[in-house]
């Protein structure tokens, strides 16, 4: 068993964020089960959004961040943020992270879809997540250590199941070891891995929602699913992302014969919000007719966008002929471990940021740009709040006895084992595209969370999980967070953002504007700690 002041279970931007923030009087241990760069943080081409330029106003980035969520939002959350990005740009710029900038040393900034201005800043071009979180790697201190292929798969709690205390991870040599701390965060990103066509890394596979849920917290608005309109599709597979800024820069969506498809669809034609965008080439798509990005008005492409550039080179695609094929796919998830804008759950001693959260921020749809943003705005809110709060290593010393309590509670446990009786990987992420994908209907949901039920979710949230390796550990933690997301999308009688149902098409706003569908185990007793309300009003 190893003891620490705070357990970081994650290494993308909110993780890294905290990790700097944290006091260096504090003992702060990452996890990551593949290495620090292997996240969705790190291929992020796209920028952060704040409003930097003096024709921008945080309270114009507030409006567009309301709009693009589908007035899902949590206003005060939304506008704290804006207001804190211009402040979050300023530091990092201070602290040495360079953004890209003209002649004359101002900011180059971006436009993108759904914003009102251009204030996408951007580093390197289209490696803007490569660049910062290699800042945010040499900026770790002494006092955080860092364990890779180290994949956590079970929360521990206390013996009354108050409050968390730890967790279970396997080791690279495939041993299990005990971590035990007063804080834990939860930062491991998305679940795009879940559907058949993604822009995701392979290592989002829905972790920290599927844990936060054996565990007993609280998730929010699991149904609410960014399809990103532009994937490179090359023969019948996706290959990476075609950052929103190339349209952003003037790229339109065609058709083969030239054929501009969002002219007629929205006022913003191809920088209208990303759903928009996304459900229109899918309609395209299953059609069989396949949908172009026009590059040809774009000047200097291969320089603006080397990233981007190169990935087409890689799979074949003349960029010199101006048309890269593309199909939307899952990108990220608005819903997530419930949370304040700390990052505290509903579990005391547990905290989730990044992807893995749902704060109210990102509403039905999340506006581009501000995930990098949001991880930032998070982790240092919550570095904030342990530096200020907590006397981490006093209390620290408690907990060791905490966790053999929870051992005995363990030893007593049924011994549900591992049986094989998963769905297939492949199955699960195709029938989530066909089914709990782009386009819902009820009869195709209630079809897939049937097929969902065959594999009995309440044995996998009592199984013992020490003895599965972590290929096993991937597909339960999948299966868990597929289930989630389809039993919400089949609540949720309403089209808003993310969520499209055929057969509802419009917005209820009587009914559920604002009305979080809220996923919780029933086995974890109250306990009193702190946590904003207040911050999550729906």
């Amino acid at each position: 068993m190893k003891q620490s002041d705070v357990i970081i279970v994650g290494s993308g931007i909110a993780a890294l964020q905290l990790a700097n923030k944290l006091s260096k009087d504090l003992n702060v241990i990452i996890l990551t089960k593949r290495e620090m760069t292997a996240g969705n943080s790190y291929l992020a081409q796209g920028g952060v959004a704040a409003a930097v330029s003096t024709s921008d106003d945080p309270y114009f980035h507030y409006l567009d961040t309301m709009e693009a969520g589908a007035h899902h939002s949590n206003p005060e959350a939304v506008l704290e943020m804006t207001k804190k990005a211009p402040q979050l740009i300023k530091g990092l710029w201070q602290s040495g992270c360079r953004f890209d900038e003209d002649d004359n040393g101002e900011l180059i900034l971006g436009m993108e879809g759904a914003h009102s201005e251009k204030r996408i800043v951007h580093s390197g071009g289209d490696a803007t997540g490569k660049h910062m979180v290699d800042f945010l790697l040499m900026g770790l201190n002494a006092n955080v250590s860092v364990q890779q292929s180290t994949f956590v798969y079970e929360l521990i709690l206390n013996s009354d199941e108050t409050r968390c205390t730890g967790v279970k991870a396997k080791l690279p040599d495939g041993t299990n070891e005990v971590y035990c701390a007063p804080h834990v965060v939860l930062a491991t990103g998305g679940c795009g891995q879940v559907f058949a066509l993604t822009s995701n890394a392979e290592t989002a596979t829905g972790d920290g929602m599927a844990l936060a849920y054996r565990a007993g917290a609280e998730l929010a608005d699991m149904e609410f699913i960014q399809f990103h309109p532009t994937l490179l599709y090359v023969d019948g597979k996706t290959k990476g992302l075609i950052s929103e800024a190339v349209r952003g820069e003037g790229a339109v969506l065609v058709t083969a014969e030239g054929k501009r498809i969002m002219d007629e669809i929205h006022p913003l034609k191809d920088l209208a919000p990303r759903h928009i965008v996304s459900q229109t080439i899918y309609d395209y798509s299953r059609r069989g007719i396949q949908i172009y990005l026009d590059i040809a008005n774009i000047q200097d492409f291969n320089s603006r966008f080397p990233t981007i550039s190169m990935l087409c080179t890689q799979h074949g695609i003349d960029i010199g002929k101006g048309l890269i094929p593309v199909v939307p796919g899952s990108h990220f998830i608005m819903g997530g471990v419930k949370t304040d804008l700390h990052g505290r759950t509903s579990i005391p001693g547990l905290y989730a940021i990044g992807e893995t959260a749902c704060t109210g921020i990102h509403g039905a749809n999340r506006l581009a740009s501000n995930s990098l943003l949001e991880g930032m705005f998070v982790g240092e809110n919550l570095a904030e709040w342990i530096n200020s709060h907590q006397d981490a290593k006093k209390e620290a010393v408690s907990f060791i006895g905490l966790h053999h309590q929870t051992a005995k509670r363990d030893a007593n446990m049924n011994q549900i084992v591992f049986n094989g009786e998963l769905p297939d990987m492949d199955s699960l992420k195709q029938t989530m595209m066909d089914r709990t994908g782009i386009v819902r209907t009820k009869e195709l949901l209630i079809l897939q969370n049937e097929w969902l039920d065959r594999f009995n979710l309440r044995q996998w949230l009592e199984a013992r999980l020490d003895h599965l390796e972590p290929s096993e550990l991937n597909r339960l933690f999948m299966y868990i967070t597929a289930t989630l997301i389809t039993q919400s999308a089949l609540e949720r009688t309403e089209s808003r953002g993310g969520h499209y149902r055929k057969d509802f098409p419009h917005e209820d706003n009587a009914n559920w504007m604002k009305k979080q569908i809220i996923h919780q185990r029933k086995n974890v007793k109250d306990g009193k700690h702190e946590f904003n309300q207040t911050a999550l009003a729906t």
